[in-house]
């Protein structure tokens, strides 16, 4: 199983590098980045924007893997982002997955006076999206005549580095978004615990026999926080507060044994934001050491 790092956005940019580094040279797999403009609440936080932020990251972090944990589709032109999205995998020597969504954060969408629509309407232009990347990058020229967007004659060159640039599809939502997976995804991605990917793998199993792919053409990836510490009593105190999010809490053995959980349910790769690891913005030397713990201490155990 490989282990993905998130750091968090609200950072400057070398906070972000700093982490993303550490997490390169202790060993982790893959930086991955929200797409997002501003906070979902109203505040007024630095956030820096996605695909700028990774071509730097693409020149200081020289090895991992690089990709959107996930960009919304409706912030671009799907023909514009494959352009960016090609571009940078030439810039990164072929280490881009390009994660997207259909958008959800409605704030950022009132603020810069973007659509927003309806759920329905989002996941008709994602689908749409996906047949785009799919055409743009393995066509010399590409048409598409969508109810969303229409392409004439299309050429992307230069293509991606990769010969087979991942897709990633990110989102939980069984009758539409994981069928969506099934029909494109080389990569899927949801926040869940285990029994939650295990449910959800399952419904994105059958949309795949229902369109004709098989199953295990489809990496499957996971998120969720995480709070590694070996004072039982502060395991206890976390495990009793609420968190609104999958959370994998305990000390080392006990989070090997989730991450063995996940790795058996069929999970390719762990991704870990950096929300719990310490200090909530910033490189502070707590959160590198939890960083270090988990991917010396857990990861191999698991690999």
């Amino acid at each position: 199983m490989r282990f993905g790092f998130w750091p968090n956005p609200r950072s400057d940019y070398a906070a972000i590098s700093a982490l993303a580094q550490h997490a390169e040279n202790t060993g982790w797999d893959g930086i991955w980045l929200a797409d997002h403009f501003l906070p979902d609440e109203d505040e007024l936080i630095p956030v820096h924007e996605c695909w700028i932020t990774m071509a730097a990251l693409a020149r200081d972090v020289p090895r991992v893997r690089l990709g959107t944990l996930v960009t919304g589709n409706t912030y671009r032109h799907p023909a514009v982002l494959a352009n960016m999205v090609a571009t940078l995998d030439n810039l990164a020597d072929g280490r881009v997955v390009l994660g997207v969504g259909s958008g959800w954060q409605q704030n950022e969408h009132e603020a810069y006076g973007i659509e927003y629509g309806t759920a329905a309407l989002r996941l008709e232009m994602l689908e749409e999206a996906c047949q785009i990347f799919k055409g743009l990058f393995s066509n010399d020229y590409f048409d598409f005549a969508g109810k969303h967007y229409q392409l004439t004659n299309a050429p992307l060159e230069p293509k991606p580095k990769q010969a087979n640039l991942p897709l990633m599809i990110g989102g939980g939502g069984e009758k539409v978004t994981l069928r969506i997976a099934a029909k494109y995804a080389d990569e899927w991605n949801v926040w869940g615990d285990v029994e939650t990917l295990i449910h959800k793998m399952r419904i994105l199993d059958q949309h795949c026999e229902s369109v004709g792919r098989k199953p295990d053409a489809i990496e499957r990836s996971a998120v969720a926080l995480l709070f590694l510490t070996e004072d039982d009593a502060n395991v206890q105190r976390l495990k009793s507060t609420p968190m609104g999010m999958p959370a994998v809490i305990g000390g080392t053995n006990e989070v090997i044994d989730v991450m063995n959980a996940y790795q058996e349910a069929g999970v390719k790769e762990f991704i870990v934001p950096d929300f719990t690891l310490g200090k909530l913005i910033g490189a502070g030397q707590a959160k590198k050491d939890l960083m270090e713990k988990f991917i010396t201490e857990v990861a191999p155990a698991c690999r």
